[in-house]
């Protein structure tokens, strides 16, 4: 790695809400630290001084097997080139993934080749944002920042559903199995039971790759020590959800490594809100039918519609209904996921949302959907965002720099499908 400065942590997230989760998790605990879109040059990083950690909005939980890999080897060749103690693969806290798209046994022979790693960390619990990690198999509560009930991955009502990746196995030595040839082995929550400094004792020792347990706050403080002692020989690969994030930076909080104080940076909430979706999580169902039970105009895109422009007429009636103080949603029906295409979607919200803003002040702006989020940034011209301030863990609210003078200086909320209670939206716009 060249000279310059060191990091503590840089993240590669595999979608654009994930990356905005494990971004939370950093500031939460007083890291400085910021989201790029893509690889940041020098430039790019003296506009944002005395960074602790940085991340990347990457978009592999999408690709395919091959566009994945070269996409990841440019990438991870660039990151190579940075001074730091982790580089993260951030994934989906339920490891949304199969051999041939978005494959996380991929990265994780990328990752190990790239960064030297001979034993590859894989933090498979994520407590503070209701997903377990116990003897390897992952629980998931319904819901992220709800009282929904915690179901065994492979029996979860959406995940094991999913159009695209389904869950059917919860046991992530077996699911993570079928996309690599690496041996994976595990330290359970009976192992972390022992010092940390014996946690490998019990592996057969020609293991490449092991899933840690986590099952609340005090598992992920003794994992963030692990960590940290891992990576004192050299810089450590790890794969994980935001749960990297908040082990490491609760250990190096409460060690006194990290003394920035987080706090919010809030726009005057003097502009019109509007949300855009393309999950198809019941969760976000939920809360758009709340929204619309409360008064909020709903317009449903047809699918023929993203071919073309904005229709005027829809501008139109957003642009008035919003100087009427209603929050607008936007969102893509409740058709089957796959028969959508993410970027087509998003590069029409993108059209749509710069539309409207040219016409009214947009003060702030949610995204719905990992996929969503990452191909609607990249339409509206972002390059980076900063949290400013939070009300459900996993979803950040942050200020987004663009290319686009309409967009730049935006609040946005990127939030995934299983994020949040019914009355999100309308929460959302009154904080």
């Amino acid at each position: 790695m060249r000279e310059g400065q060191t990091y503590k942590l840089i993240f590669y997230g595999d979608d654009f809400t994930g990356s905005t989760d494990a971004l939370e998790f950093l500031c939460l605990n007083g890291a400085r630290a910021v989201l790029f879109m893509e690889v940041p040059d020098q430039a790019m990083l003296q506009k944002f001084p005395g960074l602790d950690a940085f991340g990347v909005a990457g978009k592999t939980r999408s690709l395919a097997t091959s566009e994945m890999k070269e996409l990841l080897e440019k990438d991870f060749t660039k990151l190579s080139q940075f001074q730091t103690a982790f580089i993260h693969y951030k994934v989906c806290s339920t490891f949304d993934s199969s051999p041939l798209i978005g494959s996380i046994g991929l990265a994780m022979d990328l990752g190990a080749d790239f960064f030297n790693t001979p034993l590859v960390p894989v933090l498979g619990g994520m407590p503070l944002i209701g997903r377990y990690c116990v003897f390897s198999n992952l629980f998931v509560r319904m819901g992220i920042g709800t009282s929904g009930a915690i179901h065994r991955l492979d029996r979860h009502p959406s995940m094991s559903k999913h159009p695209v990746t389904p869950s059917d196995e919860a046991d992530l030595r077996l699911h993570l199995g079928r996309q690599t040839s690496k041996r994976i082995g595990a330290i359970d929550i009976h192992h972390m039971q022992r010092p940390s400094s014996e946690w490998l004792m019990h592996l057969k020792g020609d293991e490449d790759a092991v899933v840690i347990d986590a099952f609340s706050t005090e598992d992920l403080l003794k994992i963030g020590e692990w960590l940290d002692e891992c990576s004192k020989a050299a810089p450590l690969f790890t794969i994980g959800s935001s749960g990297i994030e908040a082990a490491l930076g609760m250990h190096w909080k409460n060690n006194g490594m990290l003394k920035g104080l987080y706090h919010s940076m809030r726009n005057k909430n003097d502009g019109a809100m509007l949300v855009v979706s393309g999950s198809q999580s019941p969760i976000t169902q939920g809360q758009i039918e709340f929204a619309k039970a409360h008064g909020s105009p709903v317009h449903v895109i047809a699918a023929d519609a993203l071919l073309s422009a904005p229709d005027a007429g829809l501008v139109d009636a957003i642009v008035e209904q919003s100087l009427m103080g209603k929050a607008v949603v936007v969102h893509s029906g409740s058709r089957n996921e796959s028969t959508i295409d993410a970027a087509l979607l998003g590069n029409f919200y993108g059209k749509l949302i710069r539309e409207i803003s040219i016409r009214i002040k947009v003060a702030k702006l949610v995204i719905c959907g990992g996929d969503t989020s990452s191909h609607t940034a990249r339409a509206l011209g972002i390059t980076a965002v900063e949290m400013v301030g939070s009300y459900i863990h996993g979803a950040p609210i942050c200020k987004a720099y663009s290319k686009h003078q309409e967009i730049d200086g935006m609040e946005m909320n990127f939030k995934g499908g299983q994020v949040g209670p019914p009355e999100y939206f309308e929460v959302i716009k009154t904080i």
